[in-house]
């Protein structure tokens, strides 16, 4: 049996998920998108998270992606209200405490210019009196809303995050609502 390895562009509020039992109105998923069956996404993104996803039906690649014992770095650019200090960027690297866990260490540094991102529908809300910052982080962790956490905890809320990297794969050549099948070449992990 061959396997399937889609990688994705989830745009702004698109659940990572293929079916959605809220009783809320009907909200976007990822069969909005991929008419492919049976397979998951490997890890998730909150719904108001852009960016890289990785799909495949390859029930050991995803294991292997997913569990933090095998630290996979995924990278993030995040926008941040205000401009991080230099002791706030040394907290996000070394590891910070959210809720009663303390974050792994992680490579973060504040970007010199936006990255090439799409404007996100909607926009993030815009005040003219706070300025805004770019960061590019890479973690080896993924906890529930861990980025937007971490960077709360010294002091720069998050506006906006997109996931531009699963390792050596990049979000370069997709658009939001864009994918493509990965070759075996791409699968080098």
């Amino acid at each position: 049996m061959a396997y399937r390895y889609i990688l994705f562009y989830k745009p702004y509020d698109v659940l990572t998920q293929f079916t959605d039992n809220s009783s809320e109105t009907k909200r976007s998923t990822l069969k909005d998108y991929i008419p492919i069956p049976n397979i998951y996404a490997v890890g998730r993104l909150d719904r108001d998270s852009e960016g890289l996803l990785l799909l495949t039906d390859d029930g050991q690649m995803q294991h292997r992606l997913s569990d933090p014992k095998f630290a996979h770095p995924r990278t993030y650019w995040v926008q941040v209200e205000r401009i991080p200090d230099a002791s706030a960027i040394s907290a996000l690297q070394t590891g910070v405490t959210i809720q009663d866990y303390r974050t792994r260490s992680a490579k973060v540094q504040l970007l010199l210019e936006e990255p090439p991102l799409p404007p996100r529908e909607p926009p993030i809300r815009f005040r003219k009196n706070v300025p805004t910052a770019w960061l590019e982080m890479t973690l080896t962790e993924g906890r529930n809303r861990q980025v937007r956490r971490m960077t709360a905890a010294v002091g720069f809320p998050t506006l906006r995050l997109v996931r531009c990297a699963i390792g050596h794969l990049r979000l370069e050549g997709l658009k939001p609502g864009e994918w493509r099948e990965l070759s075996q070449a791409d699968l080098r992990f």
